[in-house]
This record gives C-alpha cells, sequence and structure tokens, in this order.
C-alpha cells in the first residue's frame, strides 16, 4: 500500500513538469509563425520599381527588361520541359508554366506578392508532378526552368525587401523543400528520382545574401552622399556667419568712432558755445548720456560676436584702427616681397569716403590678393581703385593673369572665406561684384561701391552700371564656376 500510495503522487509531479515545456514549446511556434506571417505579408515600399530613384533613365529600364526577357525565355521553355520530359498534361503546364514565370513582370515593383503567386504555383507543380509518368531519373520537386525563374525572382526579392523578410522567405523555401521529400510517393521514391530541393536552398540562399548586400552598400553610400550634402551646406553656412560676424566687430569700430564723436560734442556744448540755455544744456547731458550708454552696449555686443579663436588669440579688443584705401601701398609692398608682381593705381585727387565704405574696399583688395598668393603664385596682377566720372561710385578692379609656369597652388583647398567674405562686404554697402575666371587664364574681381551711403537723402541712388572688364579687348567673363565660388 506504501508503494501503491507513492505512484499517484509521482505521476501528478510529472505532468505538471511536462505540461510548462510542451506549452512554451507551442507558444514559442506560434510566435514564430507570426512573426513569419507578418514578414511575408507587409512587403516593403509596394508599388515602387526597381532603380526608381536612378537618374538614368536606360538604368530605371532596366529591371523591366531583364524581367520580360526572363519571362518570354522561360514560359515557352517551361511548358516543354514539363510537357516533353514529365509527361504532363499540356494545358495544365501551360497554366502552371505561365503562374510561375509571367509574375516575373510584377517583382519590378511588388517582388513579395510575385514571390507568393510563384511559390504557390511551384509548389502546385511539384504535387502535380508526382501524378506524372516521367519523373522517374529526372529533377524534382523543382523542375530546372522553375529553379532559374524562382532564383530570378530571389535576386528581385533581396533588392527590395529588409532582412527578416529574405530570411522568412528562405526558410519557407527549405520548409517546402523538406515537407516535398516526406511526401514523396513510393513510385518516385527518392532512390528513383532526383532530389532539388536541397540546390535550390542553397543556391536562393546565395542570391538573396548578394541581393541584400547589394542593397546594403547602395542604401550606405547614398546615406553617405546625402550627409556630405548637409555637411557640405551647413559649412557654407557657417563660412557666412563667420564672415558677417567678422565683418560686424569690425564695423563697431566705425560705428564706435560717430558715437564718441556725438559724446565729446554734446558733452563740450556748453563750454565752447556761450548763452545756451539751461533746458538745452539738460538735452546735451542727456544725449552725451545716451551716447555713453549706447557704446557701453556696444561692446558687450562685441563680446558676443567676437569667436572662441579670436579670444584665444587677443586678450582684448582690437588697439589699431580700420584700415582703408590709404594702406593699400604697405598691403601692395608686403604682397610684392611674397612673390606676386602687383601694380597699384589710385586715384589722383583724395577721395571723401565714408568709413565702412573706406574698409570694404581694402578688404576686398587683401581678399583677392590673399587669394593670387594662394592659388595663382607668380601671377602678375594689377589693382585698380578709381571714382567714376559723376563722383557716385568708387571702382575696385583686381585682375591677375595665368601663373607664369603651371605649379601647384599653395593651398588647394580653402575655407570659401574669400568670395563670400567680398560679397557680404559689398552687399552691405548697396554695391555690386563681379568675379571670374579670365580667357587667358587669370581671374577678375570687380567691385562697385557707393561713395554716398544708400540712405543718404541728398543724394540719389544711381543705377550700377556695367561690371569693369579685365582690358578692352578681353570678353566679359562667365559666370562663377561652383569650384569658383568654394576658393578662397
Amino acid at each position: 500500500m506504501f508503494k501503491r500510495s507513492l505512484t499517484p503522487e509521482r505521476e501528478p509531479t510529472r505532468s505538471a513538469g511536462r505540461e510548462p515545456a510542451r506549452s512554451r514549446t507551442m507558444r514559442a511556434a506560434r510566435q514564430a509563425l507570426h512573426v513569419l506571417a507578418v514578414e511575408l505579408g507587409t512587403p516593403t515600399d509596394p508599388g515602387t520599381p526597381l532603380f526608381g530613384a536612378v537618374q538614368n533613365r536606360w538604368l530605371r529600364g532596366l529591371p523591366y527588361l531583364v524581367a520580360f526577357l526572363f519571362a518570354v525565355s522561360l514560359l515557352p521553355s517551361g511548358i516543354h520541359v514539363l510537357v516533353a520530359d514529365y509527361g504532363m498534361n499540356g494545358a495544365l503546364a501551360g497554366a502552371l508554366a505561365t503562374a510561375g514565370t509571367v509574375p516575373l513582370l510584377l517583382a519590378v515593383t511588388r517582388p513579395l506578392q510575385a514571390w507568393w503567386v510563384i511559390f504557390a504555383a511551384d509548389v502546385i507543380c511539384a504535387l502535380a508532378l508526382t501524378g506524372t509518368d516521367g519523373v522517374a531519373g529526372r529533377a524534382w520537386p523543382w523542375p530546372p526552368t522553375v529553379i532559374v525563374g524562382y532564383l530570378v525572382l530571389m535576386l528581385a526579392l533581396s533588392l527590395r525587401e529588409r532582412r527578416r523578410t529574405l530570411i522568412a522567405v528562405w526558410l519557407t523555401t527549405g520548409a517546402a523543400g523538406i515537407l516535398s521529400e516526406l511526401i514523396a510517393p513510393e513510385p518516385i521514391a527518392p532512390a528513383h528520382i532526383t532530389s532539388t530541393w536541397v540546390l535550390l536552398f542553397v543556391l536562393s540562399g546565395v542570391m538573396l545574401m548578394m541581393g541584400a548586400t547589394l542593397r546594403e552598400r547602395g542604401d550606405a553610400q547614398r546615406k553617405l552622399l546625402e550627409q556630405e550634402t548637409i555637411s557640405e551646406a551647413e559649412r557654407a553656412r557657417r563660412t557666412l556667419l563667420e564672415e558677417r560676424t567678422r565683418i560686424a566687430r569690425e564695423l563697431h569700430d566705425v560705428v564706435a568712432h560717430h558715437m564718441s564723436v556725438i559724446t565729446v560734442q554734446a558733452d563740450s556744448a556748453p563750454y565752447r558755445i556761450d548763452g545756451i540755455p539751461p533746458e538745452a544744456q539738460e538735452e546735451f547731458g542727456a544725449i552725451a548720456a545716451t551716447a555713453r550708454e549706447s557704446l557701453a552696449e556696444m561692446r558687450r555686443l562685441l563680446g558676443v560676436l567676437r569667436s572662441e579663436e579670436t579670444e584665444r588669440h587677443q586678450e582684448g579688443p582690437e588697439k589699431a584702427p580700420q584700415p582703408g584705401i590709404g594702406q593699400l601701398p604697405k598691403l601692395v609692398e608686403g604682397t610684392v616681397r611674397a612673390g606676386v608682381p602687383v601694380e597699384l593705381a589710385l586715384p589722383e585727387e583724395p577721395v571723401a569716403l565714408e568709413p565702412a565704405v573706406d574698409l570694404s574696399a581694402y578688404r576686398i583688395v587683401q581678399e583677392a590678393l590673399a587669394n593670387v598668393v594662394r592659388h595663382a603664385p607668380g601671377a602678375k596682377t594689377r589693382v585698380s581703385v578709381t571714382a567714376t566720372a559723376d563722383g557716385s561710385r568708387l571702382t575696385v578692379l583686381v585682375v591677375n593673369s595665368a601663373p607664369p609656369a603651371p605649379s601647384a597652388p599653395l593651398e588647394p583647398g580653402g575655407t570659401g572665406h574669400g568670395l563670400i567674405g567680398m560679397r557680404e562686404r559689398v552687399r552691405l554697402v548697396d554695391g555690386s561684384l563681379d568675379t571670374g575666371p579670365l580667357p587667358d587664364g587669370g581671374f577678375r574681381v570687380a567691385a562697385q561701391l557707393p561713395l554716398a551711403g544708400p540712405a543718404s537723402p541728398s543724394i540719389a541712388r544711381p543705377a550700377p552700371p556695367d561690371p569693369p572688364t579685365a582690358s578692352p579687348s578681353s570678353p566679359p567673363a562667365p559666370p562663377l564656376s561652383e569650384k569658383d565660388s568654394d576658393s578662397e
């Protein structure tokens, strides 16, 4: 009785241990089937043709051409193989061959849907071959034409679908092959046929891997190109902002000078002018106090505009005054010492320039000569600063010829600040700028700056005349290319 009493106690324990394991296995199997169904039923970008994003029109039509050629060649050959070699009924062979090849045309835009049709047709064809007399000694369950069409479909599928979907298709192909071996009837036992399911399983895996690798590589290159484009746009924007900040810092001195003059005049007015009423003296004092506050705010603004690099190299604000066209001879002298022969032509009579225009003219010549030193060392250069006949505009012209001997530039690349800075300075004073290469291999920079400020109410703003040319016989320079716009 003691032994019998142990048996009922142990059996529930064993069954209780088997039930959780069985349920876990069933749950895992259901989850795997669910994932498989989701992956096989969720196509990626349905309706979008393969190579649809390619710019070349002929390359976009290549998938259609390949699918058409395979469909046209495999359809009659498939019917002939099923009828002549396997002895299948002609109508059934035509229907199965059509269902297994014509959907290749659909694979260009919807490869996953085409796989469902072709895979079902191939499975039905394998089942139909079990009832024919010509299967003995031949390939089964997949005839040669079926293998070729299926591999073409795998290539189209791998170029579109994600990796998990490709794995699901590959496993489904292998499962169909294994089941075909298990259900093979006795008259066509494996000893009497040539099994091809392993061959198709391996070759389809190779095709899927190759196509997926090519697709992922193309996606990586496309993303890299997009990132480079974004980086180039960001670099151009950062360069523009840096140049505008540098110009603003330089104009601080010009504005600060005017504000200082206002402060001094307002403070000294009661001492310089006799008989000023007390109300006027208070007004002058208020003007001086406002000007001093404006100067303090401008110093704070300058501190915001100062870049980290400037703060690292300079402990405080610049002490030297901003240059103008009066310092051009010294600039040209330094360029000549650098090995560039430069001719300078300045107005014979002094020209009254606003501080912003004076500074812009100097910086334009400075950037142009720096470009010659970097990119055309040794080239003959002519710098001309003249005023128009009506005295409304100042013309700044810098023309250099081709280098005397072919030589590599001192700086093959640049930060792009040169031409961008020129355009910003010209735009600041409402002028015009024309830059571009010359037919003889040289380069030209021509700027026209107004002698009177754009906001001056006493002088009407004249229409900008045609940009000057390098010489009377030289044709106008073509528009600036992308390569030129990136140079300094």
